[in-house]
């Protein structure tokens, strides 16, 4: 994506003394950066708030990763929003998330239409409650012909339902007679995932310092360098964004090969 190198410069001012611009590469910022938002729970926990609060204020830090991966020349920003066992969660949590991703996303939508960002969904969209439904509806039929980057959100998502729903429909397809056994390979597999069409995620950024994937693309992120951070979601910002790229252009990536000398 090209960067406004004005808007970028702005936006990155006034910088902390650990982490600047000058200190990553332009030319070689991750294509498809994604996020696993954890700690929302907790940062509330720890200020004595109650955990729908935590909620409310990490959609503030949702909304800087988007102009920041913007900003940056991202091509990709995928985020795990609610996977398919956060339905576990007690009802008036669930029921708040849908909520606010309601809301959320029809007040994100002239940001979407500035940034000329196009939407996108991970996961089963089917069960969600129809208001939230209608609603991302919206924002993808609102966003469809914007070619800038691709925000993809990750909701009622897990990993492993998602692989098995596209061995399933290969599975059908051979029952059927319309594709051979011989046919199946890593590229057919995966044009059946939900990311069809997308880069793999170069890099894969994980808040509240857990070391887990929790059900999140482990197809995709077979090659992804991973950024853990101890901050909770909510502190999430632009300057530990920053220092994610920063770390990510100091892995030398070989994608199971050898260093060339």
């Amino acid at each position: 994506m090209n960067i406004d190198q004005q808007k970028l410069e702005e936006y990155y001012a006034e910088s902390p003394e650990d982490v600047s611009l000058r200190d990553v590469d332009l030319s070689r910022v991750p294509r498809h950066v994604s996020i696993i938002m954890d700690g929302n729970g907790r940062w509330a926990q720890a200020r004595g708030l109650s955990r729908p609060e935590g909620h409310v204020a990490g959609v503030d830090s949702l909304r800087e990763a988007v102009t920041t991966s913007v900003r940056l020349g991202v091509d990709v920003l995928s985020c795990y929003a609610f996977s398919t066992e956060n339905w576990k969660r007690p009802q008036s949590e669930v029921d708040l998330l849908m909520h606010l991703f309601a809301t959320t996303l029809v007040r994100e939508l002239p940001l979407f239409h500035q940034e000329n960002v196009r939407l996108r969904f991970f996961g089963d969209l089917s069960a969600l409650p129809k208001e939230t439904f209608d609603v991302f509806q919206q924002g993808l039929d609102e966003t469809a012909d914007h070619t800038g980057m691709t925000f993809a959100l990750a909701v009622n998502y897990g990993s492993r339902a998602e692989i098995a729903r596209a061995a399933r429909e290969v599975a059908q397809e051979v029952e059927r007679g319309s594709l051979r056994a011989d046919d199946v390979d890593e590229g057919l597999l995966a044009s059946r995932l939900y990311t069809e069409g997308l880069p793999d995620p170069d890099l894969l950024i994980r808040t509240s310092g857990e070391l887990r994937l929790s059900n999140y693309l482990l197809w995709q992120l077979a090659y992804t360098e991973f950024y853990v951070t101890d901050l909770y979601w909510p502190d999430f910002d632009r300057w530990e964004y920053l220092r994610a790229v920063r770390a990510f252009q100091s892995r030398k990536r070989r994608f199971g090969g050898v260093e060339a000398k």
